[in-house]
């Protein structure tokens, strides 16, 4: 689908397993829970368990302190299923535009649209005010409904990469 933004895609369409999932059903405020399925190429059911055990997300409750716990992956990684990523909070400048302003140089929050443009490689978990969706190769990857809403501004960015499967047996003959 393109729209004002460029490409876009439903998460329910790109996380595996999700229309399958009894327990995606049964959920509400899941964005970041979605996020990470989408970002992670894992199942919603495996992202859910990681995210509840890791940042302590409740059933049916947003997620909480993603800032803060995101800072620690930066240093360990992240592992959720068989898969390993190395994660990067990208900085107050990254996120940011710089104008000027009455002679002055000021900074204010990129869209969502100008954070994709200025970022169009690499898998990115994206969190705007009270809600999260991934951004992969330029493409939006965000819930049914959020889809026209460019001029969100952008609070904060994780970079995912480096994707090592684990328990992989490379055979010679």
């Amino acid at each position: 689908m393109t729209n004002s933004i460029g490409t876009y895609n439903y998460a329910s369409n790109e996380i595996k397993g999700f229309s399958l999932s009894t327990l995606a059903k049964g959920e509400k405020d899941d964005c970041f829970v979605r996020a990470v399925a989408a970002a992670t190429d894992v199942t919603y059911d495996v992202a859910h368990a990681y995210v509840k055990d890791f940042f302590g997300r409740q059933d049916k409750r947003g997620t909480n302190f993603v800032s803060t716990t995101m800072m620690k992956l930066e240093d360990n990684g992240m592992q959720i299923g068989n898969k390993e990523f190395d994660v990067r909070v990208l900085s107050r400048n990254e996120i940011t535009n710089k104008y000027k302003l009455h002679g002055d140089i000021i900074r204010r929050k990129k869209t969502v649209k100008s954070f994709i443009k200025d970022y169009p490689k690499g898998t990115y978990i994206v969190g705007v005010s009270k809600h999260a969706f991934t951004v992969r190769d330029g493409i939006l990857i965000d819930n049914a409904g959020e889809e026209f809403r460019p001029t969100r501004k952008v609070d904060s960015v994780f970079h995912i990469e480096n994707q090592r499967e684990e328990n992989v047996q490379l055979s010679l003959f």
